[in-house]
């Protein structure tokens, strides 16, 4: 399993040992130690960093993000720990490019086509939930001129149209 690699046990324990901060630049690029563990594709460290309040969207001074930190290393799971933390994955770096443009310009395509699938998962959702909002209050503003334009029933009451 993925999680419990010994690679990632030495990367908690050396960034515990070095008091580190979790959101914190270490180096001159000011990459965090979140952008760190997703390039070296470490899932278990990146997500007990997520846990502990690093913030998933940091970005370093090329204006990448540990996604694009991800994508770039090809590491599916450190994606997929991101997503699941909710970390934008539509984001520019400095350059103007998104995780999945670095994925497919490094070469990893499985990570380029996972992202591209997430990315028009959520536009057909958000189209989705937009044409509900519209039907939604179309639907309350011809009830209620329907309402409105029948007022005279005969004890005070509104008129029912059923």
């Amino acid at each position: 399993m993925f999680l419990l690699e010994t690679e990632s046990l030495d990367c908690m324990s050396s960034l515990f040992e070095s008091g580190f901060a979790v959101n914190g630049g270490l180096n001159g690029p000011g990459q965090s130690p979140a952008h760190l563990a997703a390039c070296g594709g470490q899932a278990f460290c990146l997500l007990w960093l997520l846990q502990t309040g690093a913030d998933a969207n940091q970005q370093d001074s090329s204006g990448e993000t540990p996604m694009h930190k991800a994508a770039r290393a090809g590491s599916l799971e450190c994606i997929s720990v991101l997503m699941a933390s909710d970390a934008h994955f539509d984001i520019c770096n400095n350059a103007g490019q998104t995780a999945e443009d670095i994925a497919r310009s490094c070469g990893f395509d499985e990570c380029g086509r996972f992202l591209n699938m997430h990315r028009r998962t959520l536009d057909l959702k958000s189209a989705s939930l937009s044409s509900l909002s519209e039907r939604h209050t179309l639907s309350r503003t011809l009830a209620g001129q329907k309402r409105g334009a029948d007022s005279s029933a005969q004890d005070g009451k509104k008129a029912r149209d059923w």
